[in-house]
């Protein structure tokens, strides 16, 4: 499927600030097989004072953006036309989980793919006997890695709300899963930690999600938004795998990628410093326009 993708996001602030520094992460990625970024333009307003682009250590396109001059408010505004490919899961070819262990004691490449950076503690990320007893205790016997992680996805979507106004940006998760209610940022760093509690590297996905209107009810413009989902590795045939679970869905040509991560603080879409004191407003609006299907 091949869409146009506008995504707008913008500050404002009550008196001018004097200086900053942003990292911006919201561009989609170029990915073999899976996804083929057409074509992108990042535009800032006001102009920067100094603008570089660069590749992560995950592979993420990266933006800083640095001010120098007065400013009372910023705009960042994406125009990209990406091609989402239909990928199959291979079922069979998930590692059981009671293989695990041996499975990643086997690797031993520290690459940026490696599952062994996402198997312990990160930023956002704490693993936790109380989550590992909590996914233990819905599998059924024998079950295979692939098996697991979409039972524990169905099963977060099953028992937690979704609420736009129970969680913030900085919610652990912890708290959100004790309150069953978040956002799509809560209900993946949930599920990545229960992941790695039972030995399931697992890692965060931030993207673009399409939106359908209920039927008889136009599109509304803007009222898409920014997605979260989680990765996990399912053994070295299947590989890396990705679910949905707000949604309860494997992941499809509905998700665009543009990063991926441990978590949240490897992929936030804006990232800074000020030399400011005063407080800020900021928005954000996208639209995931579907075209016709790309040859």
């Amino acid at each position: 499927m091949l869409y146009d993708i506008v995504c707008t996001i913008s500050y404002k602030y009550r008196t001018p600030v004097w200086a900053g520094r942003h990292l911006l992460r919201f561009t989609p990625l170029e990915l073999p097989g899976v996804q083929r970024a057409v074509a992108a333009n990042l535009n800032v307003l006001p102009a920067p004072s100094e603008r570089s682009r660069f590749r992560d250590f995950f592979g993420n396109q990266a933006h800083e953006i640095v001010f120098g001059n007065a400013h009372s408010e910023i705009g960042f505004s994406l125009k990209a036309r990406v091609e989402r490919l239909q990928h199959r899961l291979e079922d069979g070819a998930s590692l059981a989980l009671d293989e695990m262990p041996k499975a990643l004691d086997r690797i031993q490449s520290l690459a940026p793919d490696s599952p062994l950076h996402f198997v312990g503690r990160s930023p956002r990320i704490r693993l936790s006997r109380h989550l590992g007893d909590y996914v233990e205790d819905r599998l059924p016997f024998n079950v295979s890695v692939l098996e697991a992680v979409r039972t524990l996805g169905r099963t977060l979507n099953s028992e937690m709300t979704f609420d736009a106004t129970a969680t913030s940006v900085e919610t652990s998760h912890e708290e959100a899963f004790e309150a069953r209610h978040g956002v799509c940022q809560d209900f993946s760093h949930i599920m990545i930690a229960a992941l790695r509690s039972v030995g399931i590297p697992a890692g965060y996905v931030s993207g673009f999600l399409r939106t359908k209107p209920p039927e008889g009810q136009p599109r509304l413009s803007g009222a898409d938004a920014m997605h979260a989902w989680v990765r996990a590795w399912c053994g070295p045939d299947l590989g890396w795998v990705e679910y949905d679970p707000t949604n309860a869905v494997d992941v499809g040509e509905d998700h665009i990628v543009v990063g991926y991560g441990r978590d949240y603080s490897d992929v936030s879409p804006v990232k800074g410093v000020l030399k400011a004191a005063t407080a800020q407003e900021s928005r954000q609006a996208v639209d995931v326009i579907p075209l016709e299907t790309a040859s």
